[in-house]
């Protein structure tokens, strides 16, 4: 014997009375369709049949779709604003175990952009180049460590005494650049 599956149903009228759980699905009885629930929609959402959907799918109109509509999808996928702070150019030097630099905030970066500048041309670049492909020693576009500590963020860019390096602006080759010709700046999105 085999089994069936029969969902609830009930006509247009009781659909319009009930909402049901997240996930549940019910069929209108005078509509010939089912409703999916979410446990918030009265009524449920019906799903269209195949003989309600157009066949023509070029008489569709974007500029049909409320503002309502976009301002609800737009909230709904947009991140928050970030906050975004930029450091001052900081002074490079290989020399060292590492870069510190505090920024009076307390809140905890989404995401930091560390990039150089250059001062002095070198490597193809010219003053004022902002340079996002570098890196220190054998590490490539390394990302700083951050501490929140007294309401300030630490930003730690670990050098451990290592050359910086940059992708060479017309070759794209590794080439080591000197200290006094670059600073670095972080971008803070928080």
């Amino acid at each position: 014997m085999t089994r069936v599956l029969q969902i609830r149903r009930g006509n247009a009228k009781e659909h319009m009375d009930f909402t049901g759980l997240p996930g549940e699905i019910t069929m209108d009885t005078d509509n010939k369709t089912i409703c999916l629930h979410d446990g918030e929609t009265i009524g449920g959402i019906p799903m269209a049949r195949a003989d309600q959907i157009k066949s023509n799918e070029a008489n569709f109109d974007i500029s049909g779709v409320s503002d309502d509509v976009w301002a609800e999808i737009i909230s709904r996928f947009t991140p928050p604003p970030f906050d975004v702070f930029e450091t001052e150019p900081l002074p490079i030097n290989s020399k060292c175990s590492f870069l510190d630099c505090i920024i009076n905030t307390n809140k905890t970066p989404r995401f930091i952009q560390t990039m150089l500048i250059c001062n002095v041309p070198e490597a193809g670049y010219a003053v004022g180049d902002q340079v996002r492909a570098f890196g220190i020693g054998s590490r490539a576009n390394p990302m700083p460590n951050t501490k929140i500590k007294s309401d300030q963020l630490h930003i730690c860019l670990m050098v451990g005494a290592e050359t910086y390096w940059v992708s060479h602006n017309n070759t794209g080759e590794t080439t080591q650049i000197n200290d006094e010709n670059w600073s670095v700046k972080f971008l803070v999105y928080c």
